[in-house]
């Protein structure tokens, strides 16, 4: 009764006092109950519960991947079928007119004549087993005129390899060895069921570091070869942040079940973590064709060309520099045409606009490649074109492109 007679403000603060000593209370009791994730006291850990302890403190890398590495099926599923290409060339050097002249025969006498100097040129690339009987896919600038060919096996055997065939174009070759018929060989995936963000893993020999991988992801598809700066191709690659270095070159993209999607193939210097690789299910066909003919057939019109918009033109034909009008229309602005090719035949001209080959619109230049390579030999196509303020229509036969270059 006493205490209900004291006044408020007392009874007040009593009130407050027991509450924060029933609140320290209650936290101490709960840190006893719940164990540190920091540092567990040694007696409480039960061994049963040992591996979820180890995946608390995880990094968030190995949280991704997992305990039991995909990536480490997938290399162990393909690495014994990659291989190591070395390659051998002798260059002739051009003979200086100096040792021509009668002068210094003089003085040297005449055994210096008919002493051409030449040089040897070592290369080296990777590859991988599509065949037991020993067929090697590889990228065509890594066995590109070479003398020799050494494939070394990931289990250190080595042999001569063969170049059964080159298609510059698609910058893929096939390489035969000897080496009986129970070889392992790479399973190939399917390229077009890749998506963006799928994982990639590259496989191959950078700067001659035999059998190292590298893990990414696909950061995109179908980058045109245009893009990539490489103009003297058709191929439309995927793009990746695998790492991949010199020497990398006709090795194994990966996905995550450890099937091929794609050849490695091309880097760019100015450009850190990106990679291109060629789909497979193209390389599927150029091999092929590869291995019957030792080539490809390519189908092509003669022309130089840029993709044009109506603003690109409309900048051109405001620039007092520029060297001639263009129509301000969607199409492919023909830049060159080269002599005595099938465009050429058929009266295309330089500052020519296509926008339809047969009855399908152009937009772009990486469009009209496609159209023209998969087109057939000798196939008649019809051209539209904006010349001025006219349209012309044009027949074109494909003929067969020569040289890549």
């Amino acid at each position: 009764m006493r205490f209900t007679k004291l006044p408020r403000s007392i009874r007040q603060l009593g009130t407050h006092v027991l509450a924060i000593i029933l609140g320290v209370a209650l936290t101490f009791s709960s840190l006893r109950v719940l164990p540190s994730q920091a540092e567990p006291a040694p007696s409480a850990v039960n061994p049963e519960n040992t591996p979820e302890l180890i995946a608390q403190r995880q990094s968030p890398a190995v949280a991704a991947v997992g305990n039991s590495s995909f990536v480490t099926a997938a290399v162990n599923r393909v690495g014994p079928a990659v291989v190591r290409l070395d390659t051998e060339r002798t260059i002739t050097r051009r003979v200086d007119p100096f040792f021509d002249d009668p002068v210094f025969r003089r003085f040297f006498g005449d055994s210096s004549q008919g002493q051409v100097p030449s040089e040897q040129l070592r290369g080296l690339g990777s590859g991988f087993i599509i065949d037991k009987s020993g067929l090697i896919l590889t990228n065509a600038h890594v066995v590109d005129k070479a003398d020799r060919v050494t494939v070394r096996l990931k289990d250190g055997r080595t042999f001569d390899g063969k170049v059964q065939g080159i298609d510059e174009v698609t910058d893929l070759a096939v390489v035969k060895i000897n080496a009986g018929n129970n070889l392992p060989v790479a399973p190939l995936g399917v390229s077009s069921n890749v998506q963006v963000g799928d994982w990639a893993i590259a496989v191959g020999n950078p700067l001659g570091f035999d059998n190292t991988v590298t893990l990414g992801i696909v950061s995109t598809l179908k980058r045109s070869s245009a893009q990539v700066g490489i103009t003297d191709k058709r191929l439309d690659f995927i793009q990746t942040d695998a790492a991949i270095n010199p020497g990398n070159s006709g090795g194994p993209l990966l996905n995550d079940k450890g099937e091929v999607i794609g050849i490695n193939t091309a880097i760019r210097t100015d450009a850190m973590g990106i990679g291109f690789a060629i789909p497979i299910d193209k390389a599927k066909a150029i091999a092929a064709q590869l291995q019957k003919d030792g080539k490809v057939a390519h189908p092509y019109l003669g022309v130089q060309m840029v993709t044009l918009t109506p603003d690109l033109a409309k900048q051109n034909n405001t620039d007092p520099n520029s060297a001639f009008t263009i129509p301000e229309v969607s199409g492919v602005l023909v830049m060159r045409v080269i002599p005595n090719s099938p465009a050429a035949s058929a009266g295309i001209r330089r500052g020519d606009v296509i926008v339809q080959i047969d009855g399908q619109a152009i937009a772009t230049a990486e469009q009209l490649q496609n159209v023209v390579e998969n087109s057939r030999l000798g196939q008649v196509l019809q051209v539209k074109v904006q010349r001025g303020n006219q349209v012309q229509q044009l027949s074109i036969r494909t003929a067969e492109l020569q040289n890549a270059s």
